[in-house]
């Protein structure tokens, strides 16, 4: 008979293999849901995967990976530190959105004066926003015990009320002739995250997201307050005896992240985005879970996995127009992704064996 048993050691080999693995096992039943659509798999896989580096627009796709996959590692770095720590944030894309709602609300509120501290005081309002609602479930959960995998979940909802809200008014364009949304950022120099290098898709966002990759490493690695972070998730009852203040670290998890989420919005919303809108939030808070246990929680593969996501965006977005698949299956095929992960994870603690297990 075919049994799972436990490893002595979790497998380190697997650990780093995993990743690899799902992303083949990913392609393979990608292509299988894609011949099922009756498309081309192979055709399919390829436009994806190789087109937006090296198809013929390649020149106008490459810049898109640094624009899609900023935010993806902006948020999946916050959500990283939590993971890592058996603390649960979910609710990454309504930090998101709020974080855009304060920052964008900034920019609005001076419009139309030009002024270059306008883009810095968005900045922090949007990092403010994305705090401040991540502290409802934080002081929640450490003031009463309540499970932060609900309540910041719960309160995406909340946030896409709020957002619907704004865009049909008080944020809503004076000038817009009745349609929902707020005025175009891009048009307001003064609160514009443009392009620092024209046509490379690097803008302050990017920026932010390598800075943020730099922090985590440095903080998990060289800072007493990683190693509780990291001692946490991994040995709890051995953290309490080492001094870590759990709700301390429930509140800077949580703060963290939110902080980041916020900015990520704030970016977005004064940058590729340009506006607040009904429809503005498309699913980067969720996606970020994806890139964070993609790159094993570590910064360095978070930026990596973030990269392969954009890819993936992107590719998907090519493949729609190009082939005619569906959205959903775009949607499917990286819901693959994190199945499979998580599926194949289990080889890391877990061999195969087959026989009967010995008796003692």
């Amino acid at each position: 008979m075919i049994r799972l048993e436990k490893r002595p050691q979790p497998s380190r080999a697997w650990s780093m293999a995993t990743p690899l693995v799902a992303v083949l096992a990913t392609m393979v039943m990608g292509g299988l849901l894609f011949a099922t659509l009756g498309k081309n798999p192979v055709e399919a896989i390829r436009t994806i995967f190789w087109e937006p580096l090296f198809g013929e627009f390649a020149f106008y796709y490459r810049p898109q990976l640094l624009v899609k996959g900023a935010p993806l590692v902006l948020i999946a770095i916050g959500l990283s530190l939590g993971f890592r720590a058996g603390i649960w944030n979910i609710g990454a894309e309504g930090q998101y959105i709020i974080g855009a709602l304060t920052g964008a609300g900034v920019g609005l509120a001076f419009y139309p004066m030009e002024s270059w501290i306008i883009f810095p005081l968005m900045v922090l309002a949007g990092a403010f926003g994305g705090w401040a609602w991540a502290m409802i479930p934080a002081v929640l959960k450490t003031r009463f015990g309540t499970n932060e995998i609900l309540v910041s979940l719960m309160l995406v909802y909340v946030a896409e009320q709020l957002l619907a809200s704004m865009s049909l008014g008080l944020m809503k364009n004076p000038e817009g002739f009745g349609f929902p949304g707020s005025r175009n950022l891009q048009q307001y120099d003064s609160a514009h995250n443009a392009e620092l290098i024209a046509g490379t898709g690097m803008h302050w966002g990017v920026v932010a997201a390598l800075i943020a990759v730099i922090f985590s490493y440095v903080l998990l690695n060289r800072h007493m307050l990683g190693y509780h972070i990291r001692l946490t998730g991994e040995a709890p009852r051995a953290a309490k005896f080492a001094g870590v203040k759990p709700a301390r670290l429930v509140l800077f998890c949580l703060g963290a992240s939110g902080a980041l989420a916020g900015l990520a919005g704030m970016f977005e919303v004064s940058g590729p985005s340009g506006q607040v809108s009904i429809d503005f939030n498309v699913g980067y808070g969720f996606t970020a879970i994806i890139v964070a246990f993609l790159g094993r929680l570590h910064p360095v593969g978070i930026l990596l996995a973030g990269a392969l996501m954009a890819l993936t965006y992107i590719g998907g977005d090519i493949a729609q127009g190009n082939l005619g698949l569906p959205s959903a299956a775009i949607q499917v095929f990286q819901g693959m992704l994190l199945f499979f992960l998580l599926a194949l994870d289990l080889l890391t603690n877990y061999r195969i064996a087959i026989g009967k297990p010995e008796v003692a």
